[in-house]
């Protein structure tokens, strides 16, 4: 199979429905965020709306899990969909009501966390069964391209339409999401659902027991973890757009669709030239790259070189996010997707939500250049360390 997306209809309309959902949730974050640095003009605040959505999360990673191995996985996303629809909606009338503030944007950011609590691990468990499995490298290096062009095209756009006003900005994320929820709708897939079985605590906890007893797999998606928990910098965006680099919010939508733009050259490269041996080296490796174009960023003062830094850390981001995506998905029996899915997706957003915490917090403490410094290099402490815990990941020659 050359193109999943060509030969398998219901795939292209997942794939659809990703580039329509993502679009509207980059928008919404950058949005969201702006409005919150242009009410309290605080990173500690910024970091407060990332810790906001991932501690529903957090809290629903055992449920989520269940509930996507339990039930049609394309009812659990339009229902996720249509939570974050009615987010957006508020977000509309607060600010036509002129009674949007820190509290009822943390509020919604507790609300979007809740919706989308549901949305990646049930995404993930879906995609693998609507491809042959010798397809899903390529088929998730395809997705990752539609997602990457989304996330390049949702802050641009969000941010130069943020003139016309913060409520023509969530109207359109909400039309993306009903439109990703229609698409949702033409998907057909074969899978049997398990008999409807009484929830147990070993059950409840079963994402977690496989995981840890597959050293592979918890090295792979513990190293993502730690590496953009310490090395993001997505959360200061709005503060180095306005105060380092004194640009507007157009400059902030172009910084945060800099790492998509990266990601989406590199999916489309590995969409046709797929990983196929030393995938343990080159998933440490990409990594570590991550980690010095993160220093680069911290230390630049020149728009351009910012740009530039940040498109790099995207590119090496999406080799180690293929990598890991591929051996975990592989390695997983169908029933258990979704649990295993639920237990990677806390993992992913403690990178990003917590991690835009602990940004907010140490930008708090020592500055926001000194913030992102200190991330980076600990993200190379990071690579360094795991290479050692798990030294069969770091041997690892092929995905399967």
């Amino acid at each position: 199979m050359n193109n999943p997306l060509r030969e398998l209809p219901s795939f292209r309309y997942f794939f659809l429905c990703r580039i329509a959902t993502t679009m509207a949730n980059q928008m919404l974050m950058v949005i969201v965020a702006w409005q919150m640095y242009d009410i309290t003009h605080s990173a500690y605040d910024l970091g407060l709306v990332g810790l906001a959505q991932f501690i529903p999360a957090l809290a629903l990673c055992l449920v989520v899990g269940q509930a996507a191995d339990r039930y049609d996985r394309r009812i659990i996303l339009m229902a996720s969909f249509g939570g974050q629809c009615a987010v957006a909606l508020v977000l509309i009338a607060g600010t036509n009501g002129g009674w949007l503030g820190r509290d009822v944007i943390l509020a919604a950011s507790i609300a979007l966390g809740v919706a989308k609590a549901f949305q990646m691990p049930t995404q993930q468990a879906l995609l693998p069964t609507l491809v042959p499995l010798a397809a899903l490298p390529r088929a998730l290096a395809v997705n990752s391209a539609g997602s990457q062009f989304a996330t390049i095209a949702g802050p641009a756009i969000g941010g130069f339409l943020y003139v016309a006003g913060p409520q023509t900005v969530y109207g359109i994320c909400a039309a993306l999401l009903l439109a990703g929820a229609a698409a949702l709708r033409l998907i057909r897939y074969e899978r049997a659902l398990p008999p409807r079985e009484p929830a147990t605590l070993r059950g409840l906890f079963s994402g977690i027991s496989f995981i840890w007893k597959r050293k592979e797999v918890l090295g792979a998606i513990s190293l993502d973890l730690f590496a953009v928990l310490f090395g993001g910098a997505t959360a200061l965006l709005p503060i180095f757009a306005r105060d380092v680099l004194h640009t507007g919010s157009w400059g902030l939508g172009l910084l945060r669709s800099a790492p998509a733009i990266g990601a989406l050259f590199m999916s489309l490269y590995l969409a046709r030239h797929p990983i196929r041996r030393r995938v343990g080296k080159i998933m440490f490796g990409s990594v570590a790259l991550y980690g010095m174009a993160t220093i680069v960023f911290a230390l630049s003062d020149s728009f351009l070189l910012s740009l530039a830094a940040l498109t790099l850390t995207g590119a090496f981001d999406m080799i180690s996010v293929v990598v890991r995506q591929s051996l975990v998905q592989l390695d997983t029996p169908d029933d258990m997707r979704g649990r295993v899915s639920a237990v990677n997706s806390i993992f992913i957003g403690a990178s990003n939500q917590l991690g835009e915490f602990e940004s907010g917090l140490t930008a708090g403490w020592f500055g926001t250049v000194p913030s992102v410094l200190l991330g980076g290099a600990g993200t190379l402490l990071i690579v360094a360390c795991w290479v050692r815990i798990f030294p069969t990941l770091a041997r690892r020659e092929k995905l399967a």
